[in-house]
This record gives structure tokens, C-alpha cells and sequence, in this order.
């Protein structure tokens, strides 16, 4: 896991992230919702990728409670 505290549309991304441990998912939408916050005021829209990458963040999270509850 990177130390950066956004994640850029090149940066590396898990493939399956139903791999990755629960804190680093926290870590990991955290970084893209900061990226998601910066395209929005430096370039005005998101980048796809960024838009992508969220709503899958989004979908884990959403699985990841329903197998709790």
C-alpha cells in the first residue's frame, strides 16, 4: 500500500478487491476519494478512471456490509 495520500488515475489498483484487508480498503478510498476531491477543483470534472475506481470502492464496501449484517 502506498504512503501517498491520493491515488492517481496511473497509479497501481487491486484487480479483486475482495482481496484486500478491510483497513487497507479504508486507506485505499480514502486516497481516491482525496483524488476525486482534487479533480473536481483543479480540473473542473473526474477522470474516469477516478469515477471507475470509486464506484468499485463503493460496491466492496456495500458487499463487505452485507455479509456482516
Amino acid at each position: 500500500m502506498t504512503d501517498k495520500l491520493h491515488l492517481e488515475p496511473d497509479d497501481e489498483f487491486p484487480e479483486d478487491l475482495s482481496k484486500v484487508a478491510d483497513k487497507d480498503l479504508q486507506v485505499l478510498d480514502s486516497q481516491v476519494q482525496r483524488q476525486l476531491d482534487y479533480e473536481y477543483v483543479v480540473e473542473g470534472e473526474p477522470n474516469p478512471e477516478t469515477e471507475f475506481r470509486h464506484y468499485d470502492l463503493n460496491e466492496e464496501f456495500e458487499e463487505r456490509d452485507k455479509r456482516e449484517g
